[in-house]
């Protein structure tokens, strides 16, 4: 569990001021704290080009996802010293430069874990209950009741791809559900397959999670090893009615080989909230098909969870100019 964290408000006479750019969407209470105390720049969303320029002469940098700090920026930040990834997952920052150039990174993926395990569920029963359809037809005056009969979550088998922060939190709510839910980890040593037996969470082997799961989330982190980890092979694997849901990053998932499964009847459906290509006129190859449901990485997107992720970074923020970091980094898993 993430620590519950209490703000204190700085004392603007023992502590220095210190320059921060913050380039991602931070809960305004939070940033208006920060703007009140210290020397803060905003600009969300630069390209590589403004970010690499903006860098050059401030201390600590706020981002989210959607903005690639890559080698290039890091080596033009002389003076960064302080990164807060104002959520889970460090695949849009270049880890081994930071490393190199004694920058810190700090994550916070705790207050959001609670609602992208919500979104998983607000996704599976979208598909499998017809949402979308039933919505879009009965505005169009079209009243198809006996022809959007769905399917039920409990009883059914629930594969969790990657049971870590956000994938056991996942895994309880389908067990309440009165779903059999199965789990992978990196590494399942006895002292995981326990802990995760306790939550009511089997662990198996991927292609065992994907061979008996009728909904498999996904909820691994995007690295080398996970890059079009759902291949077509992968997909092979799953029954044909079966449904995939992507709460992790796009790059998890081969949207071709997932194309190609939907269109030829061998998977039932697929929610993605992440997507290989995302932002501003970006169109999903997905998007023709009506067994999908696409949103645009909300997951994480609750008034309150933003909020509590505002309280965290004012927390990081303090611990750095007072010359403390109370929390070692963390990555969700």
């Amino acid at each position: 569990m993430w620590p519950q964290v209490t703000y204190q408000r700085r004392s603007a006479t023992t502590l220095p001021r210190v320059k921060i750019l913050v380039i991602s969407p931070v809960h305004e209470v939070a940033l208006r704290r920060l703007e009140a105390e210290h020397d803060v720049v905003r600009e969300l969303n630069p390209d590589q080009d403004q970010l690499a320029d903006l860098v050059g002469d401030c201390e600590v940098l706020v981002m989210r996802s959607g903005v690639q700090v890559d080698a290039h920026v890091l080596r033009r930040a002389e003076h960064l010293r302080f990164v807060v990834r104002a959520g889970a997952g460090t695949d849009n920052i270049d880890m081994a430069v930071a490393g190199q150039r004694g920058i810190r990174v700090m994550t916070i993926p705790g207050p959001g874990a609670r609602a992208v395990s919500e979104m998983a569920f607000a996704l599976m029963l979208s598909l499998a209950r017809n949402v979308l359809e039933a919505d879009r037809s009965l505005r169009e005056g079209r009243w198809r009741k006996h022809e959007m009969t769905g399917r039920s979550l409990g009883g059914k088998t629930l594969g969790v791809l990657g049971a870590g922060n956000i994938g056991c939190r996942v895994g309880r709510l389908g067990a309440a559900w009165g779903m059999t839910v199965l789990g992978t980890v990196d590494r399942p040593t006895p002292a995981i397959v326990t802990a995760l037996a306790a939550q009511g969470i089997e662990s198996v082997s991927r292609d065992e999670l994907l061979r008996r799961s009728d909904y498999v989330s996904l909820h691994v982190p995007l690295t080398d090893q996970t890059r079009g980890l759902i291949d077509a092979e992968a997909l092979s694997l799953m029954a044909s009615d079966a449904y995939l849901v992507n709460l992790a990053r796009g790059g998890v998932v081969d949207e071709q080989a997932l194309y190609t499964a939907l269109v030829e009847g061998r998977l039932a459906g697929a929610a993605l909230d992440v997507h290989a290509v995302e932002g501003e006129g970006k169109v999903s190859p997905l998007a023709g098909l009506p067994n999908v449901v696409l949103t645009p990485h909300i997951g994480a997107g609750t008034f309150e969870s933003q909020r509590e992720i505002g309280e965290q970074v004012l927390a990081f923020v303090h611990d750095y100019e007072a010359g403390r970091l109370a929390v070692d980094s963390m990555e969700d898993a």
